[in-house]
């Protein structure tokens, strides 16, 4: 237990405050909860030395971050939003995946992996809804950093719709439409069938949009494919695939577009005996993945359930 030693002055004026509340947090064997605590109690307090709230704005403070918590349930991860659109989320991946060497760029997880997704064969349509927007046939290859084609790794895929909603927002979609998991074969090839992915707003009717709208920024998110890519004995990857203008990518609300992970989608306005049954107009996008070796691990879906 924490005591306050004998001569011990008691906190009177706001200079005496930070070091009394490092000292009674200095104990515990936890060496990197110390070291953490330490840092980010140092950093608060001197964020509020600095600005200086009112009462009135340390109240309201206290009730947004409580109302982040209320808006989180089993398809809404408020949380996950606001750390996103603070750019905090950006920052963690950057910190701990810098593609430097040799792999393909990591992006955001988001709020919206539900993990679970049914298992598909190789060239499977993941629209299982009638869903809007012309057809995409994606395909590529998971490889090593030496370009070795890598069996057996599987690669979880989701979007939202091109009305703008996971299917887990939308009473109207079907369970799991738009979301997959794929192997690759021997030769480390994949293949789906999706539509073309849209921009879409993130939702607003929370805490966070309030503070999008009071900072009068736009909640749009370029138009990208999710992915998480594994395989034993390399680090999994997990990334977006972007498909969007330059505009839109700059625009992100969360940070998260990279140039390096922006995808060639092509346009095709006739049928193509490459993809037979294609109806066009349809997109094709061709990629190649590529994982450093390290540890294969799965993030903690941030939801798990659907809307209704």
């Amino acid at each position: 237990m924490n005591h306050i030693g004998i001569g011990q002055k008691l906190i009177s004026k706001v200079e005496d405050v930070t070091p009394v509340v490092l000292r009674a947090m200095a104990g515990g064997s936890d060496r990197r909860l110390r070291d953490l605590v330490t840092s980010l109690v140092s950093h608060l307090h001197q964020f509020v030395i600095e600005t200086k709230p009112t009462e009135a704005e340390f109240e309201y403070g206290l009730r947004w971050i409580a109302a982040l918590g209320h808006h989180t349930n089993d398809f809404n991860n408020e949380v996950v939003l606001a750390a996103d659109v603070l750019g905090i989320s950006t920052l963690i991946d950057l910190i701990n995946n810098d593609g430097m060497q040799g792999e393909t760029m990591s992006a955001l997880l988001g709020p919206f992996y539900r993990g679970e997704s049914p298992l598909c064969a190789s060239g499977d349509c993941i629209a299982r809804s009638a869903t809007p927007g012309p057809a995409l046939h994606f395909s590529g290859r998971v490889v090593d950093v030496d370009g070795t084609p890598i069996e057996g790794a599987a690669l979880d895929v989701w979007q939202a719709s091109p009305v703008g909603l996971y299917e887990n927002q939308d009473e109207t979609q079907e369970d799991f439409n738009l979301r997959g998991r794929f192997r690759t074969d021997a030769e480390g090839r994949f293949h789906f069938v999706s539509v073309k992915p849209a921009g879409y707003p993130v939702p607003t009717d929370g805490p966070v949009g309030d503070l999008l709208r009071a900072q009068k920024r736009m909640p749009m998110r370029p138009a990208h494919i999710h992915f998480i890519v594994s395989a034993p004995g390399h680090k999994t990857l997990i990334t977006q695939i972007f498909a969007d203008s330059h505009e839109a990518l700059v625009g992100d609300v969360v940070f998260g577009a990279k140039q390096q992970i922006v995808g060639d989608f092509v346009r095709h306005d006739a049928t193509d005996p490459a993809y037979p049954g294609a109806e066009p107009p349809f997109y094709t996008c061709h990629y190649e993945f590529r994982l450093v070796e390290g540890v294969s691990s799965m993030p903690v879906p941030p939801i798990s359930g659907k809307k209704g």
